[in-house]
Formats: structure tokens, sequence, C-alpha cells
């Protein structure tokens, strides 16, 4: 459910439906709007927003309510997440099947989805400004970035229950270096998908759209147009693209070298199979990436490219979870 809830979030970025529900109801809201009245009271708000007199002017009732629909079901999909937590935690907890340590674990996701959810509505206030026509990128990439956390906390929770006992792996230094690089790897994509945040905030990807240079160059032009530096990292359409660009190509090539190196240590046939996962996921989020630029950024294209995001996420954190027998084992006391 949280995987269709990062695809559902790419979707209404893509679309501009975030900006259409310009209130804040957690319990009230999850009833969408039956009256004609409701609907032009609603739209009546929406008309008072710069995105609307810039971008969709004139579009209607008719075009409010397609973009309301996908914002609706958006934050409704979140609603069902939070019921379906609930439920199976009270089930289960009733039941005597959870430990109190798992208990507390759930009850932390509970409240870290309550508060997603308000770093959404954070999010989409700052779309209502007077001189904006769409969120503020740093707090897109903040919803963004937190969504993914939770996703990872959910999915190696999930890895533990279902392999609570760490793979029996010879601790050679091959192995060793394979779990490093693993570890690394992990960073890296959680770098490339921050990067990939601003990318989507700043509307980077509708620029520069060939690869593998940009307009004709490797580093493109006005890359350090504003100072100090690093504003260009979070501002400048050419730096913040570049800059994926670059995360994305280091992704891919601290894979591959965890994928040699893992192939080399003649490790169990389950991390094996892991790491061979891994290889070919990041081809296929490398690929999209290029396809969702190419082609210019098609809202089927960039869902996709975020939702593989996570994906891809999932399966290095799988990689990790099976590299577990390889951390390096302490030396006994005598001989340290």
């Amino acid at each position: 459910m949280l995987l269709g809830m990062i695809a559902l979030g790419g979707a209404t970025r893509l679309t501009g439906s975030g900006l259409s529900i310009m209130e804040w109801a957690p319990l009230s809201g999850i009833m969408p709007p039956l009256t004609h009245a409701q609907w032009e009271h609603l739209f009546a708000l929406y008309q008072q927003i710069p995105q609307y007199r810039l971008e969709h002017e004139g579009f209607g009732l008719s075009g409010f309510q397609h973009i309301f629909w996908l914002e609706w079901f958006h934050r409704f999909w979140g609603r069902m997440m939070s019921i379906v937590l609930t439920v199976g935690l009270v089930f289960f907890a009733v039941t005597g099947a959870l430990r109190p340590a798992m208990i507390a674990r759930l009850l932390l996701f509970f409240v870290l989805g309550a508060l997603q959810g308000a770093i959404g509505w954070f999010m989409v206030k700052s779309g209502f400004d007077p001189d904006s026509v769409a969120v503020a990128p740093a707090k897109l990439v903040l919803h963004l970035c937190f969504a993914f956390a939770l996703y990872a906390l959910i999915l190696w929770t999930a890895f533990s229950v279902r392999w609570p006992a760490p793979i029996a792996i010879r601790p050679t230094q091959a192995a060793v270096w394979t779990r490093r690089l693993a570890i690394g790897t992990a960073c890296v994509l959680a770098v490339t998908v921050m990067a990939g945040g601003f990318t989507a905030g700043t509307h980077a990807g509708f620029s520069f759209n060939t690869f593998p240079l940009m307009d004709g160059h490797l580093v493109p032009r006005g890359y350090d147009a504003l100072r100090p530096l690093w504003r260009n990292w979070f501002q400048t359409i050419a730096a913040v693209q570049f800059d994926h660009r670059l995360l994305a190509t280091l992704t891919a090539l601290s894979v591959g070298a965890t994928l040699l190196l893992g192939l080399r240590a003649r490790l169990p046939q389950p991390v094996h199979a892991a790491l061979v996962m891994l290889g070919w996921a990041v081809l296929v989020q490398y690929g999209l990436g290029v396809t969702t630029l190419l082609l210019v950024v098609p809202v089927w294209a960039g869902t996709v490219h975020q939702t593989f995001a996570a994906i891809l996420l999932g399966v290095t954190l799988f990689v990790l979870h099976r590299l577990r027998g390889a951390a390096p084992q302490p030396l006994p006391i005598g001989n340290a």
C-alpha cells in the first residue's frame, strides 16, 4: 500500500492535482463532495490560488473535478493505510501474535504515518503562496524522503520477521567488502532519490532533454549561475538535473562494483540471487530515468520512474538484509 501511495504521489505531482483540495480535514475529508453546491464551494476555493489563474483558468468545474479526484484518492489511500495498520495491530496484539517490542515498533509506524500526512499538508500549503504555482521544492523533497524512509523501515521489519536468522556467510575479506559496498550503494541511492526530488520540485526534467550530453555539453552552461555555489544544487535547473544524472550514474556504478565483488566472493546462493536482482533493478531504473528525460516527462513515465526508485531501494535493502551474516565479527577479548 505504501508503494502504491508513492506512485499516487508521483501522479498527483505530475498532473498538478496536489493543490486542488485546499482544506485539511483528516476525518471529514474521507467523504468526497456529494452535491453540486459542495463542488462549487471547493472550486471557488481553488480559483483563489495562483495555480488556477496562471495554469488552469477557464477549465471549468469538470476540469477541476478531474484533478480533484486524483488528489482525493491520494489522501483516501493514506487513510486506508492507517486503518489497515490499526486493525492489524489491534488484532494481532489481542491474539498474542506480537511481542511488546513489535507492538511498539508498529505504533511508531502509525505515528510516523500520521506525521507524514501532516508533512504532506505542510507541503501543499506552500503552493498557496501568492507568488507560486507549485509547492516549494524543499518541502516536496521532505515529503518524498519521509515516505521513502517509512517505506524502508516497514520493509526492513518485514524482512526481519520473514527471515529472522542471518544467512551463514564465510567472513572472508571479499564478503565483508561486498557488504560495505552495499551499504555505500544504499547511501548513494538515498542521496540520488533526494536529488530526484529536487529535480521534480524545480521541474528540471523539462529542460536539457538530451542524453548523455546536456545540450551538447557534459557539464551544462549555467551550472554555477548562483553564488554561493551550493545554491545551484537546489535552485538552478542545469545544476539540479546534472547532479541527479551524476548521482544516478554513481549509483549504477556502485551497484555494478558490489555485484562484481559479490560474485567473486562465492557467497551463498540466496545472497547471489539478491545481488543479481539488484543489478537488473538498477539497469531498469536507469533506463526509466533516461526514457522519462527524452520523452520530456510524460505523466506515466515520471510516475513509473518514481515508483521504481522505491522498488530499487527495496531491492537494495533486501541485499543488505541477506548480507547481515557478512558483518565483521569482533575479536575475542583474549586476542584483542
